[in-house]
């Protein structure tokens, strides 16, 4: 568990967008204590976040404004490779994935962590080897992954992401492009936007991995990504519906964290080496956008793996995330996109320092 966040370590929670019934799924918080309630302000949470493509965590302890990251730790495993094509974890992945996680359980021990959520994301949602798969990771590490679900995932990624929103904008849609899904989420606000409400959140059975997967991601034509735009828009309708009521403020805007929005970022800064302090927080304008997802569109497969903000494990599934943006730029047209390079993990710690009451959170909180 080790990817610093060295500056702007502040994450807030956002208000009001925990589901009332807690998650549901399979396994439990590690390394937690008797009486959170009774946890020291300095007491040592983590939270890893295990997805379809990613294997991430952060461990943090809480400051009188948020919390201070101490260590991190990131990595691609592909845990979700080949899972669309046969419904199955393969060994290669899940090797990969446990080498990742005794990385993370060393960290989590070394640092002294109190108070933990490791979760689970889609690839172990939807393979049929899942649960087999978590109970390896706790016979073997002693890691309790929980499954979480998809209303549960949106969330905490409204949660890790939402400081980041417009604090005059009334309405915003937020994304989380991931590797097996992508979440789909209509924030209101009252005025100001002191208070935010997940109005309406969808969570869409396609991202990165699966949708490169089933159109492939090396050589794209553009054919091929006309046809996965067209895909992600049917995924989408179902959102679209949702939200048609809905009322768009004058300062609407999309607010997206993913690679694939990051990765975008760091084409229209050009940066020689990703660098997040330079990304997160960023905004773009509509044009800004169009213009870094056309030179990725343009480039080669080659010359997309030795550009330094995506490097050869995602060069094959850039230009599936771009499509997946492009349909959600489609359907929601906004003159301004909102880089964030945070997400459920933040979310995750921002909760349970909610719970303790830790914090910011202390004084209590609306739920």
């Amino acid at each position: 568990m080790s990817f610093a966040h060295p500056g702007n370590p502040r994450f807030l929670v956002l208000s009001d967008v925990f589901p009332s019934s807690p998650a549901t799924g399979v396994g439990a918080q590690v390394a937690t204590t008797q009486n959170p309630s009774a946890v020291h302000a300095a007491a040592t949470y983590a939270a890893l976040d295990l997805g379809t493509n990613n294997c991430r965590l952060l461990i943090a302890r809480p400051t009188a404004d948020g919390f201070r990251v101490i260590d991190a730790f990131s990595r691609i495993v592909r845990l979700g490779e080949g899972l669309s094509l046969t419904g199955r974890l393969s060994e290669s992945a899940i090797d990969r994935t446990m080498a990742a996680l005794r990385i993370c359980r060393d960290k989590m021990t070394a640092r002294g962590v109190k108070r933990a959520r490791t979760i689970a994301t889609e690839a172990c949602r939807s393979a049929a080897n899942g649960l087999e798969f978590v109970e390896q990771v706790r016979e073997q590490l002693g890691v309790t992954l929980e499954i979480v679900d998809r209303e549960t995932e949106a969330h905490l990624a409204a949660a890790g992401v939402g400081d980041l929103a417009d604090r005059e904008a009334k309405s915003i849609v937020m994304f989380d492009i991931g590797g097996g899904s992508s979440e789909i989420i209509w924030l209101g606000g009252d005025e100001r936007a002191r208070r935010r409400r997940v109005r309406a959140w969808e969570s869409m059975r396609l991202g990165v991995v699966s949708l490169a997967e089933k159109f492939g991601g090396v050589d794209v034509t553009d054919r091929t990504f006309v046809e996965m735009t067209a895909y992600v828009t049917d995924a989408l309708r179902p959102f679209v519906d949702k939200v048609a009521d809905e009322t768009r403020c004058d300062r609407f805007h999309l607010l997206g964290t993913s690679g694939t929005v990051t990765t975008i970022a760091g084409v229209h800064l050009n940066l020689p080496r990703y660098d997040r302090r330079a990304v997160d927080g960023l905004w773009l304008d509509r044009r800004d956008v169009d213009v870094a997802v056309d030179r990725l569109r343009s480039m080669s497969y080659a010359e997309r793996a030795a550009n330094a903000c995506i490097g050869q494990e995602r060069a094959d599934l850039v230009l599936a995330g771009c499509a997946i943006l492009q349909a959600i730029r489609t359907q929601f047209p906004a003159e301004r996109l909102r880089i964030a390079d945070r997400g459920l993990r933040e979310g995750i710690l921002s909760q349970l320092m909610r719970e303790d009451r830790v914090g910011p959170h202390r004084r209590g909180y609306v739920r």
